[in-house]
């Protein structure tokens, strides 16, 4: 401790210098940190997407392969299963030009309050959407966008269909971090009778079991129970079905990563390079600091540490920024407007990811500053003063 004062003035002879590196490090740091976050933020997603006694059954050719809508009695009825409705994807858009903004799907209404309990929505939502031909029930964050409003009519024509319905909107599923729209099936299905389109086809069928200890049973039942059919199923857990759609997300996290990992590579050369050149143009103070009877170890010591302690304070104010930009940007959001953030909020710098950083920082200061400290220490005082003078 004695010689941190030497190491804080010897880390000011050359302020631009240590601010730039210092600051190359922050924003490295910074950078990792905010990464960091996507695994588990992904996870968080997915859990809370997830319900643990959901189950999706989908042609084993894929979801974009319809199976009868005579399935859905048949799972029903598989022991186990307490309710059962079938999806399918609508592909509405309210703007044809502009695409489908949201997803929108056409579900039986006579069980979906079974199948989905978690979306806290009251009941007598879930009876007007079963009591009326046209309703709707719209995630808050589709209203939101749309800007639109329980009670609104609103018209979306079909990418996938020859129609375009008018619905109302009846209830706001409050479920955060989902742009997505329902409304019956069966007004599709009159509709595309009406246009001469047979409709007795499934995307999917949506199902949850009684028991979080009968899941696995129940899924082998159902695909069993279509084994010799012409369209074969596979049941998965809605963790599972969620998970499969965010698997190409997480190969490009896990890219990302990499290339972070070499951004922090790179910064530990400009670091060590920084040392070398404060090192060098101190040959000769070291040499006579030697002669003055200095060990090399109190030298290399000294030298490491101004190395260490400029990543380290680089490394924690960078680690803060990350933190304290995501809390800002949280608080911002849900002060404009509660969970406004959506699935952003699962991306948390937590108090793991802070600690890591600031040893990865300072594990940068010692790796680049080893070396250079190292080879100063070793230098004998004739050799350098004849370098010198």
């Amino acid at each position: 401790m004695k010689y941190l004062p030497l190491v804080i003035r010897n880390l000011g002879r050359n302020k631009i210098r240590s601010l730039l590196t210092g600051f190359a490090i922050a924003i490295s740091i910074a950078l990792v940190c905010i990464l960091r976050t996507m695994p588990a933020g992904l996870d968080n997603i997915i859990a809370r997407a997830s319900g643990t006694t959901r189950i999706s059954t989908h042609n084993e050719a894929g979801i974009v392969y319809s199976l009868p809508y005579a399935y859905l009695a048949k799972v029903r009825a598989v022991p186990g299963v307490s309710a059962a409705i079938s999806w399918n994807w609508f592909g509405g858009a309210v703007d044809v030009t502009k695409g489908v903004e949201f997803a929108n799907f056409a579900v039986d209404p006579d069980q979906l309050a079974q199948v989905y309990p978690d979306w806290n929505l009251p009941q007598s939502a879930f009876d007007d959407f079963a009591k009326y031909r046209n309703a709707a029930l719209v995630n808050q964050a589709t209203l939101d966008q749309q800007k639109w409003k329980v009670g609104d009519e609103v018209t979306l024509t079909s990418t996938v269909f020859p129609v375009s319905l008018t619905f109302k909107i009846v209830g706001a599923i409050p479920q955060q971090g989902n742009t997505t729209f329902y409304f019956q099936r069966e007004y599709l299905a009159q509709a595309l009778q009406d246009a001469g389109v047979n409709f007795d086809t499934t995307g999917m069928i949506w199902s949850r079991v009684d028991d979080p200890g009968r899941v696995g049973a129940v899924m082998a039942q159902i695909d069993e129970l279509f084994h010799n059919s012409d369209a074969v199923t596979t049941s998965e857990t809605e963790s599972s079905f969620v998970g499969n759609f965010f698997s190409s997300i997480k190969q490009i996290v896990a890219i990302i990563q990499i290339v972070a990992g070499v951004v922090t590579l790179c910064i530990v050369f400009i670091a060590a390079n920084t040392a070398s050149m404060s090192i060098r143009e101190r040959v000769g103070e070291i040499a006579i600091l030697k002669a003055m009877g200095f060990r090399k170890q109190t030298i290399f010591a000294t030298l490491l540490a101004e190395a260490g302690l400029l990543a380290l304070v680089a490394g924690a104010a960078g680690a803060l920024v990350a933190w304290g930009g995501l809390e800002l940007l949280h608080s911002k959001f849900n002060a404009a407007q509660p969970g406004g953030m959506g699935a952003l909020t699962s991306f948390v710098v937590s108090g793991t990811i802070l600690v890591q950083a600031i040893f990865v920082s300072f594990f940068i200061g010692i790796l680049s500053g080893w070396i250079p400290a190292l080879g100063a220490s070793r230098r004998s005082v004739a050799q350098t003063l004849r370098e010198v003078f």
